[in-house]
C-alpha cells in the first residue's frame, strides 16, 4: 500500500520503518518500505507484558531480515511524552485496566538500535490525516476518534500542538442535555464526553450493543446532543479548518455524526453565522484514510524520527524542525 506518490510533499526518505499503534482493544503493528506499507499484523490488546513482548518479537523479526531505521508508537494515554521527563514514555492513570506504569517506550528502546518516536494515538492519526487525508491544505485540525474512548488530537501545520502534556479531549466535562440522567461511565470523571458517548458509555446507556440501536430511535437524542456540544467547544476554543472525526462508534454511526454537525451550528450560528449548519457539514466529516489513519500515522512519526535524526516524542521533532527552518 503506498501512501503517497513518489516525489509528493509527503514523500519519505527510503528505508524500513516500523509503527506500532496501540490501541485499548488492539495493536497494529506496521512494516513499510518508505512510504509503501508491505506487512501488518493486529494483535489484541491484553496486559502490558504480552502485549508489549508480542509487538516487540515482531518487530524483532523484521529487524532481523533487514535493519529498521525508525520506530514510531502512537499510543493510548495518558503517557508521558516530554523526553526529559523521568518517566518518559511510561503509561500514566489510565482506564486500561493494569496498563497504568507500563514502561511503553523501554520496551522498544532497549531492544531496538534506532530512534523510537512516541505520539499519542489520535495525534498519529491526525499526523496522517494532515499530511495524506482530510485534512491536507489545512493549517489547523482535530481529530477525534470515538471508539473504546474518546481522544482528540491538535495539528497545527502538520505537527502536533505543543503544550505541557497532550490534550485530553475525552475527559471535557460540557452541558448537559435537559433531562437527561445518564451518570456516564468513565472511572474518574462519570460524565466527561468520554463517560456518555464512547463504545462502553452507549452499552451502559442504551442497555445493549449500541450498533443494534435504530438511527432513528430516540435514544440518540441525548448522544446526538453530548457530540454537539463537543464540536461547539472545539470550534470555540481552537477554531480549526478541519475537525476528522473516526474510531468504531462514529464510522459506525455516521447519522450521529451528521445530527450533531446541524446541531452545533444551529447553536453557533446564533453567535458565529461564519459556524452555520452548511460551514460545519465542510469543516468536520470522517478521516479519509479510514481506518487506516493510525497505522499510516505511527509511521510517518518513525519517518520524522529517521528524518531529524532524533529519537524522541513529536513535540521534540517539531523543535528540532524549527531549528533547521531558522537556520
Amino acid at each position: 500500500m503506498v501512501l503517497a506518490p513518489a516525489g509528493s510533499a509527503a514523500a519519505g526518505p527510503a528505508g524500513r520503518f516500523a509503527g506500532v499503534e496501540l490501541g485499548g482493544t488492539k495493536v497494529v503493528v506496521t512494516l513499510a518500505d518508505g512510504l509503501d506499507i508491505v506487512e501488518r499484523h493486529s494483535l489484541p490488546t491484553t496486559n502490558p507484558g504480552d502485549t508489549l513482548g508480542a509487538a516487540v518479537d515482531m518487530l524483532a523479526a523484521w529487524d532481523a531480515q533487514a535493519p529498521l531505521a525508525a520506530i514510531g508508537i502512537a499510543s493510548f494515554g495518558p503517557i508521558r511524552l516530554d523526553p526529559a521527563a523521568a518517566d518518559y514514555g511510561t503509561m500514566l492513570a489510565t482506564t486500561k485496566p493494569g496498563w497504568a506504569g507500563a514502561g511503553v517506550v523501554a520496551a522498544f528502546a532497549s531492544r531496538f538500535d534506532c530512534p523510537v518516536a512516541l505520539d499519542t494515538d489520535v495525534n498519529g492519526a491526525g499526523i496522517a490525516e494532515a499530511a495524506l487525508g482530510a485534512g491536507q491544505g489545512c493549517r489547523t485540525i482535530v481529530y477525534l476518534t470515538i471508539g473504546t474512548g474518546v481522544g482528540g488530537g491538535v495539528i497545527v501545520d502538520g505537527w502536533p500542538a505543543p503544550g505541557r502534556f497532550h490534550p485530553e479531549i475525552g475527559h471535557l466535562r460540557l452541558r448537559r442535555a435537559d433531562g437527561d440522567g445518564f451518570a456516564g461511565t468513565c472511572s474518574f470523571h462519570g460524565d466527561c464526553i468520554e463517560g456518555l458517548i464512547s463504545g462502553p458509555a452507549l452499552r451502559a446507556r442504551f442497555g445493549r450493543d449500541p450498533a443494534t440501536v435504530d438511527p432513528v430511535d430516540p435514544a440518540w437524542d441525548m448522544v446526538a446532543s453530548d457530540l454537539a456540544e463537543l464540536f461547539a467547544a472545539l470550534m470555540l476554543t481552537l477554531s480549526p479548518d478541519r475537525i476528522v472525526v473516526g474510531g468504531s462508534v462514529a464510522l459506525g454511526q455516521p447519522d450521529l455524526v451528521a445530527r450533531a454537525t446541524r446541531l452545533a451550528g444551529e447553536t453557533l450560528a446564533t453567535y458565529i453565522g461564519d459556524y452555520d449548519v452548511a460551514a460545519l457539514s465542510c469543516i468536520i466529516g470522517p478521516p479519509m484514510l479510514g481506518h487506516d489513519a493510525g497505522p499510516l500515522g505511527s509511521i510517518l512519526l518513525a519517518i520524522r524520527a529517521s528524518q531529524c535524526g532524533t529519537p524522541g516524542v513529536t513535540t521534540g521533532l517539531r523543535s528540532a524542525a524549527l531549528r533547521d527552518s531558522r537556520g
